[in-house]
């Protein structure tokens, strides 16, 4: 935006009253901050250290848009100077908003985790469980094979002291001998039959950590993948946005040299219409002082004699 020279010069000599003020105030600064002393100011020397940097931030940029004003009578560096600082803000809410997802997905994937560990610990109770199973199992097997040698042990003695009893007596132990061998088989089964249930639970359970593995990947390469995505937007939107900066200052600068060769007309018109006034005047004064080319002859004046001469006779 181009502004008149007596504008430009108001606004100059605002700018270097501000930056004189801001001068004094930042010396003001900078004694407080050597008067400070001690731990308990540190905090207050902190906030008066940026308040100087401040100072200095905003002394330097009204020393440029000053420079600005007095050269090209416009201050399109203060706009760039806002623009830059508002591209500055949107990258730090971008950056913010990436620390929070970036945050989020950590605490999903922390979570993820404690899941896995606690079906990991499920597991490794089930696999201590078929361990006790198997164990116990085994023992009954040793109990039962002890049960049935002791149960022989005592049929032979029976046999030897009841040699004369009768076959009533002989099919009772077998029926006991029978009966014994199919609580045996049943317990084999039942061991068998939990081993089984226990083997299905364990690869049941290593499916759903494959598959929640598989899911977490999946979940990563997504986010990935959207990062990326935003990542590229945002160089488009850049580059985007160059692209209509560089337009807009060959815009203004069209504009500005439309305006300087109006102004330049104007100028040469107003000289013209100035000169055409000057001659006419000139002209003006020649003929009524009769100088120059309008100049009375010598003819006229003996003609203008003989008229009064000719008066007197008579």
């Amino acid at each position: 935006m181009s502004l008149s020279r007596i504008q430009s010069l108001g606004i100059a000599a605002v700018l270097e009253d501000c930056s004189n003020q801001l001068d004094i105030v930042g010396h003001i600064v900078r004694v407080q901050i050597s008067r400070e002393r001690g731990a308990a100011a540190a905090q207050e020397r902190a906030r008066l250290s940026k308040l100087r940097r401040d100072c200095q931030y905003i002394s330097k940029q009204i020393y440029t848009l000053h420079l600005e004003l007095e050269e090209k009578q416009s201050f399109s560096s203060m706009l760039n100077v806002m623009e830059e600082e508002e591209q500055k803000k949107m990258d730090e809410n971008l950056k913010r908003e990436e620390k929070i997802k970036l945050v989020q997905r950590r605490k999903a994937l922390q979570r993820k985790k404690e899941e896995l560990q606690q079906k990991n610990e499920q597991l490794k109770e089930l696999n201590r469980h078929s361990r006790d199973l198997r164990h116990q199992a085994n023992e009954h097997s040793l109990k039962s094979a002890s049960r049935k040698k002791n149960a022989e042990k005592d049929v032979e003695l029976q046999l030897q002291l009841t040699q004369k009893e009768t076959s009533q007596a002989e099919k009772l132990l077998e029926d006991q001998l029978e009966l014994l061998q199919k609580q045996l088989k049943e317990e084999v089964r039942v061991h068998k039959e939990a081993e089984k249930f226990l083997q299905n639970q364990q690869e049941e359970l290593q499916q759903q950590l494959q598959q929640w593995q598989q899911l977490t990947n999946q979940m990563l390469e997504e986010k990935e993948q959207q990062l990326n995505s935003v990542s590229c937007k945002r160089t488009v939107n850049w580059d985007k946005l160059s692209e209509m900066r560089r337009t807009f200052r060959e815009m203004e600068q069209v504009v500005m040299e439309d305006r300087e060769e109006q102004e330049k007309l104007r100028q040469q018109q107003e000289q013209a219409r100035a000169a055409t006034k000057l001659q006419a005047w000139w002209r003006g004064c020649m003929v009524r002082r009769g100088l120059g080319t309008f100049k009375k002859t010598d003819e006229g004046k003996k003609g203008k004699k003989k008229k009064e001469g000719k008066k007197k006779k008579k």
